[in-house]
């Protein structure tokens, strides 16, 4: 390859901030329907929330550093990127705005009314006012700043009111002076409470729907609050910060990890600041006191904006009814030849089932586990848990089991980002209840998703399991597209038992036989199926590569992409996030197609089907083409054997690359253009095909 790397590969953080923009691209199109388009400004304000915690507060830390001139990619120093990324978030925040203000013009022709404090009439003030006293007040958090020692720590999860008080002048003015004595000025922060809804509804009028915010209730009250004090003008504007959310792991010896995982996690609550953003009319000095006290300087990203953030609440706005203003929700699909009714362990024992979640019910994945609790052949159970449901019915499936007497080991990954305390009280849930928990491998993180079943039949072991594309969450599985293997292969499940040997000793490295597991194996065996593919196009035989993934960023693979396309082999690639990879280009990439589906479901699934010479081999996967994935992480690939679910996945794949309504384009210039349909192309939306095309298999 040539030294010049910025001609081969596109930023990470650019490529997803990308992405980012197709989500506000659904908040902008008219074709959705109201209130999803307000949940996708939700959607996109939380994303960008979890960004700057994670990836901006890396390249910040980095751009800190001695060595500032280091470069990251293609001659782009950190302090560059985090110059360019601040910019480009301000640029989606602006638009952010401008989206809002349709989306509330829109509503207001459906008669729903988002009102601010000045807007109210007076039985409205009064229900508020009402509502401030019984609900509000209780919960709020308000600091008096000025005669603090130190300043409050304010959490990155909250929103807050900056509130400048001008106090009357306690002097009065001399006879004949021209100039007003000096006022004083208090300033104040007041907590948006998180336990209250942020959105008020209101009574009707008329069938008219009027919604105010909390942040509005409070401002109204603004004089209940401070009605101690004798001021002469108050105000109060939105601020919110962003922090650091590295964890930082104890290297005592004496401490258990769940101890270490708790304090980090408390700890990430002083993080360095990383984002301020700010409601754009606030007093210049008001600005700047808040700045200098809470340490924020010029080497953090400083946001304007509107006069509300936190704008991932409105992936919670209320629906008010209107059902007509949100996408239809289809029943999920029952699974061709197995029914909820009858035994499931008995059925996987005859063959391997597929559940392709949320067209098809996860309710099989929920019965498959309770089935086990109570069956009295189950021994044992064995699960890697990553990211589970509140009040997850996993988890009471596994305590069910181990009051029933079986085994349960449940390898539970504690530094699941952002899901860590959870995490910690669902370990600290399953131990109390006897359940053997396995904390993970110094160093890797366990992203599998694996459950390994041992059932006693005539004397004899016989293992059932799950393999999956997803978190075995049944909350996620409503909304996240991905793929679950119900099998009883024996062959498959004993490289699954290996896996959770290396859990217990983790200096053996085993051997597999038919998954692909990282961190030892997968990048050289992947590497391995695209040469396979690159050799037989040089010999002249059918051949392709179709992957599907969240993202697409580690060099090596890309590398090898490029190798494939050079030598003719024909690529799909359906990268919902990430693509650090340049399709298209001739001498490079010229075979190599990209695209990526943004749509009421996220798109989870890691699906890789290699052409093998019209023989495909099919793989699920944990993993995507990411370094960490690859080298950092424990992933399973599980190969899928069964004829029947191995055309389904290659069928679905090929419903969703026909996709041509909320298809984007990957591209160098990372402009989002939507795929094109011809003059005579159907509309083809791939979410609403894949849901007829599961329809289908069960007439």
């Amino acid at each position: 390859m040539n030294s010049n790397p910025e001609n081969y590969y596109l930023d990470r953080e650019k490529s997803w901030l990308t992405f980012n923009a197709r989500v506000l691209q659904e908040a902008a199109d008219e074709n959705v329907p109201l209130l999803d388009r307000l949940r996708f400004l939700g959607i996109f304000s939380n994303n960008l929330d979890e960004f700057f915690r994670v990836r901006f507060a890396a390249i910040r830390r980095l751009s800190l550093t001695k060595d500032t001139g280091e470069k990251i990619l293609g001659g782009i120093t950190a302090k560059k990127l985090v110059k360019d990324i601040t910019e480009i978030a301000i640029k989606q925040q602006t638009e952010s705005l401008r989206i809002l203000e349709i989306i509330e013009k829109k509503l207001q022709e459906q008669n729903i009314f988002i009102i601010n404090e000045h807007q109210i009439n007076n039985e409205q003030e009064l229900f508020i006012k009402d509502f401030f006293v019984q609900k509000v007040s209780p919960a709020l958090v308000t600091i008096i700043l000025n005669d603090l020692a130190e300043f409050p720590l304010l959490k990155d999860t909250s929103g807050y009111l900056a509130v400048k008080l001008v106090m009357k002048p306690t002097d009065k003015p001399k006879l004949l002076s021209l100039s007003r004595p000096k006022q004083e000025i208090r300033y104040a922060v007041i907590e948006i409470p998180k336990t209250i809804n942020r959105f008020l509804v209101l009574p009707s009028e008329n069938e008219k729907k009027y919604i105010i915010l909390l942040d509005d209730v409070i401002r109204l009250n603004l004089s209940s609050i401070f009605t101690i004090f004798d001021y002469e003008t108050v105000s109060a504007h939105m601020i919110k910060i962003t922090r650091d959310a590295q964890l930082d792991i104890d290297s005592d010896m004496s401490k258990s990890m769940l101890e270490k995982i708790a304090t980090s996690v408390k700890e990430r609550r002083v993080g360095e600041p990383v984002r301020f953003i700010y409601d754009q009319s606030i007093d210049k000095d008001t600005l700047k006191y808040f700045l200098s006290h809470m340490g924020i300087d010029s080497s953090d990203s400083i946001i304007p904006g509107g006069r509300y953030h936190n704008r991932r609440d409105y992936m919670d706005f209320p629906n008010l009814g209107r059902f007509d203003l949100l996408y239809k929700t289809n029943a999920s699909l029952q699974i061709p030849g197995l029914s909820l009714d009858e035994n499931i362990m008995n059925k996987i024992a005859k063959k391997d089932y597929l559940v392709n979640a949320p067209y098809q019910s996860f309710s099989y994945v929920i019965k498959f586990l309770r089935e086990a609790a109570l069956d009295p052949k189950v021994t044992a159970i064995k699960i890697t848990l990553y990211r589970l449901a509140k009040n997850s019915q996993i988890i009471s499936s596994l305590i069910n089991a181990a009051k029933n007497g079986k085994k349960v080991t449940v390898q539970i990954e504690l530094q699941a980002r952002f899901d860590e305390a959870s995490n910690i009280s669902y370990a600290e849930q399953m131990q109390t209840e006897g359940i053997e928990l396995i904390f993970g491998i110094k160093g890797l993180k366990v992203h599998s998703k694996i459950c390994l079943i041992d059932r006693i039949e005539d004397g004899k072991l016989k293992r059932y399991g799950l393999i999956s594309t997803g978190n075995f969450n049944e909350s996620t599985a409503k909304v996240y597209t991905d793929v679950t293997l119900l099998t009883s292969h024996q062959q498959i499940l004993k490289d699954v038992s290996k896996i959770f040997d290396f859990f217990d000793v983790n200096f053996r490295i085993h051997r597999y036989k038919h998954l692909i597991v990282s961190p030892h194996y997968s990048r050289s065996r992947f590497c391995k199926l695209i040469d396979r593919e690159i050799m037989l196009a040089r010999t002249g035989k059918e051949t392709f590569i179709k992957l599907k993934m969240n993202s697409l960023s580690d060099f090596a693979m890309i590398d090898k992409l490029y190798d494939a396309s050079r030598a003719g082999v024909k690529i799909q690639l359906i990268i919902r996030g990430i693509c650090s990879l340049i399709p298209g280009v001739k001498g490079m990439s010229e075979n190599i197609e990209a695209i990526s589906i943004v749509d009421n479901f996220l798109e989870h699934t890691r699906l890789f089907i290699f052409g093998n010479a019209g023989n495909p081999e099919v793989y699920i996967s944990s993993a995507d083409f990411m370094t960490r994935n690859l080298d950092g992480r424990v992933e399973v690939s599980c190969p899928i054997y069964d004829i029947t679910i191995k055309q389904e996945l290659i069928d679905s794949f090929n419903v969703g690359w026909k996709g041509n309504v909320k298809a984007r384009y990957h591209s160098e210039k990372m402009d989002n253009k939507y795929r094109v349909r011809t003059e005579n192309e159907p509309v083809f939306r791939a979410q609403f095909e894949t849901f007829k095309f599961y329809e289908n298999l069960i007439k």
